[in-house]
Parts: C-alpha cells; structure tokens; sequence
C-alpha cells in the first residue's frame, strides 16, 4: 500500500512538474502573506482559516501522536521517509482536491455540491 501512493504521488509530480516545489513561494505568498487581512464578502473566510480547517479536519490529532510514536520508535529515519511520504503525497492531494473541484455541481437552489470537503 505505500508503494502505491508513493508510486502514485511520484508519477503525477513527473506529470504535473513537480508542483510542490514549483509553487512553494506562491502557496506561502497566498496564505501566510493574507493573515492579516479580512476575508471579503460576507459568508467568507480567510485563506488562513481555510488553510487551518483543512488541516485540521485531514490531520486530526491521531496523526500527531502516530508521527511522535513512529519517531520514537523508527528513530530519524522514520522522520526522513515521513518527509518523503509527505512531498509526494502534497501532489497527490493537489490532484484530489482539483479534480473534486471540477467535478461539482450546483443544486437547483444554485448551491455547489460536492467539491473538496466532499472528498
């Protein structure tokens, strides 16, 4: 199983050109550069608040003591192949949440349905 999304998280960065790396400065730009600033439009939320919801609801707290025990008992290579997994899973994920994107509908009261929190 991690062979496959590893393997799978390789090839789309190779497809896509490497994205987690292309775009690191603009993803820092976007969203640590706006913290300050009020989201527009009521109903809105800032590019900060939506970076830590997302986080938060697809790390959940059990995956924090999960990387705390697997670096206690795998050691500093554990913490290496967390950062390899994790760099090809960013391109995986950026795959995930476009194609949700794309493939979304809007209901008959003009509300979007599905999109990336549906995944």
């Amino acid at each position: 199983m991690l062979a496959l999304l590893v393997g799978t998280g390789i090839y789309l960065s190779v497809i896509l050109g490497f994205p987690q790396v292309r775009y690191f400065g603009f993803m820092f730009k976007e969203v640590l550069g706006k913290i300050g600033k009020k989201a527009e439009g009521e109903g809105t939320i800032s590019a900060f608040g939506a970076l830590s919801v997302a986080l938060a609801s697809t790390i959940g707290s059990g995956n924090i003591a999960g990387a705390a025990t697997a670096l206690h008992l795998g050691g500093p290579g554990a913490l290496f192949w967390m950062w390899i997994t994790a760099i090809f899973g960013m391109t995986t994920k950026m795959t995930e949440v476009s194609l949700a994107v794309k493939f979304r509908e809007k209901d008959a009261a003009g509300n979007w349905r599905g999109g990336t929190m549906y995944v």
